[in-house]
C-alpha cells in the first residue's frame, strides 16, 4: 500500500505542475513565463544532462531556452541511451530528482524562519478503498491548499526571505512537469520512484521522523501546486469571461 500510495501521489503532484505550466504558458506569452521559471529550468536541465551522460547518451541539443516564440528549454529529442528501456526512465526521474532536492532543501533553510505555522500532512501512506474515504481524500486536499494559503498568509512579507522561499518553491514545483518528448519516461520514473521510495520508508516506521519529513516535502509541493493550479483556473476563467463579455459588446445591433 505504501508503494501504491507513493506512486499514486508522485504521479498527481506531476500531472498538477503539468497543468499549472500549460495554463499559464496559454495565458502569458510561453517566452516570459519560461524566463520567470530559469531557476527551476536550469536545475531541471541539469538533471537531464546527468541523466543523459550516466547512460550512455548523447547531448546534441540543451538550451535553457528556445529561439523561437515558446522560449521553451531544448532537450536532446532523441539522445539514444545505452541502457534499454531504464535508460529513458533514468533520463525522465532525474530532472524530477533535482527539483525534488531543491524543494528539500528549500525547507531545510526557509521553512523555520518563513513559515513557522506550516502544518501540511493531509496526504499520507494510504489510499482510500471506499467511496466515503475518496471524498475524504478530496476534502484532505481543500485542507491541505487552506493549510499552506494560512501559513503563507501568516508569513512575514517584509522579509526578503519570504520572497525567496516562494519563488524559488514556486519554480521547482512547476518544473516538476516533463519536458516535451519525455513524458513516457517520465512516467517511468514516478513508477520507479514509487517502487524505491517505498523500499526505503519501509526501513523505517512511518513515525521516524525521516519518513514523515519525506511526506511533508510531498505535502508541501503538492499544496503549493494545487493552490496554483486554483488560481490558474480563477484567473483563466476570469479573463476569458471578460473576452466573452467584451466580444458580445462589441457586435453590432443589426447583426444580432
Amino acid at each position: 500500500m505504501l508503494y501504491a500510495a507513493m506512486t499514486f501521489w508522485l504521479l498527481v503532484t506531476v500531472l498538477v505542475a503539468w497543468g499549472v505550466h500549460r495554463l499559464w504558458s496559454g495565458m502569458i506569452q510561453a517566452k516570459v513565463f519560461n524566463a520567470v521559471l530559469l531557476p527551476g529550468t536550469l536545475v531541471a536541465q541539469v538533471g537531464h544532462v546527468v541523466g543523459t551522460l550516466i547512460t550512455g547518451g548523447t547531448i546534441t541539443n540543451t538550451t535553457l531556452f528556445k529561439d523561437d516564440e515558446s522560449g521553451d528549454p531544448e532537450t536532446t529529442a532523441d539522445p539514444s541511451p545505452k541502457i534499454p528501456f531504464v535508460g529513458p526512465v533514468i533520463i525522465g526521474m532525474l530532472p524530477l530528482v533535482a527539483c525534488a532536492c531543491g524543494i528539500y532543501l528549500l525547507t531545510q533553510h526557509y521553512v523555520g524562519r518563513v513559515l513557522p505555522a506550516l502544518r501540511v500532512r493531509a496526504v499520507g501512506p494510504v489510499l482510500p478503498t471506499t467511496l466515503d474515504g475518496f471524498w475524504q481524500m478530496l476534502r484532505d486536499q481543500i485542507s491541505l491548499v487552506e493549510a499552506f494559503v494560512a501559513s503563507t498568509a501568516a508569513a512575514d512579507f517584509r522579509n526578503i526571505h519570504t520572497w525567496v522561499f516562494l519563488y524559488l518553491l514556486t519554480c521547482f514545483a512547476v518544473r516538476i512537469a516533463p519536458f516535451p518528448g519525455n513524458l513516457r519516461g517520465s512516467l517511468g520514473a514516478i513508477l520507479l520512484l514509487g517502487i524505491l521510495a517505498a523500499l526505503i520508508t519501509s526501513l523505517f516506521s512511518v513515525s521516524d521522523p525521516r519518513v514523515q519529513q519525506a511526506w511533508s516535502v510531498l505535502n508541501l509541493t503538492l499544496a503549493a501546486l494545487v493552490f496554483l493550479l486554483c488560481l490558474s483556473l480563477l484567473i483563466r476563467g476570469v479573463v476569458g469571461l471578460y473576452h466573452i463579455i467584451r466580444n458580445d459588446n462589441a457586435v453590432p445591433e443589426r447583426a444580432r
